[in-house]
């Protein structure tokens, strides 16, 4: 795409399309391990709105998880304190429980192996309940909009790809994480030079981050955000966390990842299906540093 402008707004056509066809309608489901509120600088959702909705639709527990960056270019670095967030998700829990709502405080960190250790050592200072680790695009990136056409030209799949799912399976060998969110988020970007079709019909270039993760016992995430952008399916893909399971994955986390009130529950439902087709019975969580697992429930007609 020409421009993140550009990109946002096909984005937004792509949502409300989504919209029309019922797939941001939630049911009442236990879990969203993965949502963003105003202490991520790229959302704007207030968390009490978050759980006016989670009670009205019957959502039983929710993950805030918003960002945490250590390079300094990126936009989380530095955006919210930890005493902040926590503070923020703390008195939430304690306001809603009485609703009936499970609040967890949770944390997305940008995983850069260049910065691995200074990651390793805040977690350690700076307990949460649930740990996402995931990479994302930086303003250096090759997958940068402005970047990416230039890059993916004249390269194989395998190489174009490389670098991201490299850093994938450093976080999953990092052992810092519960969760690997949006394992294979790289392919909102690569659209239109790579088509998530183009992805599809080579498995084998997500092997290795997968093997990685079932090696570490970290988590898999199923994240419905790519429902409501470019991708139009889930990261990763259903045939994806199929071969997950098949490879002898066994820890599987759902998330909407949402950044927007309207956001909210958008494509959860159809992100527990696709886990549960692949076998999946349960979610891999964390509350409190113990891992749990959540029944899958939720999903009649």
């Amino acid at each position: 795409m020409s421009d993140t402008r550009d990109r946002a707004e096909i984005e937004r056509g792509v949502f409300l399309a989504g919209t029309a066809a019922g797939l941001a309608a939630p049911v009442a489901l236990p879990l969203d391990a993965h949502m963003h509120t105003v202490r991520s600088p790229d959302a704007n959702a207030m968390l009490d709105a978050y759980c006016v909705l989670a009670v009205e639709r019957g959502l039983a527990e929710m993950a805030i998880t918003d960002h945490v960056d250590f390079d300094p270019t990126m936009p989380a670095y530095g955006f919210a304190s930890f005493a902040d967030r926590e503070r923020d998700v703390r008195e939430a829990a304690e306001r809603w429980a009485p609703h009936g709502l499970a609040i967890r405080f949770g944390v997305e960190v940008t995983y850069e192996r260049a910065y691995e250790d200074d990651i390793r050592g805040w977690l350690k200072r700076h307990p949460h309940d649930y740990v996402i680790g995931s990479v994302h695009i930086s303003a250096e990136s090759p997958y940068k909009a402005s970047n990416v056409a230039s890059f993916v030209a004249g390269r194989s799949l395998p190489d174009v790809v490389a670098p991201y799912f490299d850093e994938v399976i450093g976080a999953a060998h990092s052992g810092l994480f519960d969760t690997i969110g949006h394992m294979d988020f790289v392919k909102r970007y690569l659209v239109p030079h790579v088509l998530p079709s183009d992805l599809a019909a080579a498995p084998e270039l997500y092997e290795p981050a997968l093997t990685a993760m079932i090696e570490t016992g970290t988590a898999l995430e199923v994240n419905a955000s790519g429902l409501r952008q470019m991708a139009r399916e889930t990261y990763p893909s259903a045939a994806i966390v199929a071969r997950y399971r098949e490879l002898g994955g066994r820890h599987v986390a759902v998330g909407s990842d949402a950044h927007r009130v309207e956001w909210f529950g958008y494509g959860l439902a159809q992100a527990y299906r696709l886990a549960s087709t692949a076998g999946f019975e349960t979610l891999a969580f964390r509350r409190g540093g113990e891992r749990v697992t959540v029944p899958i429930t939720g999903l009649e007609g």
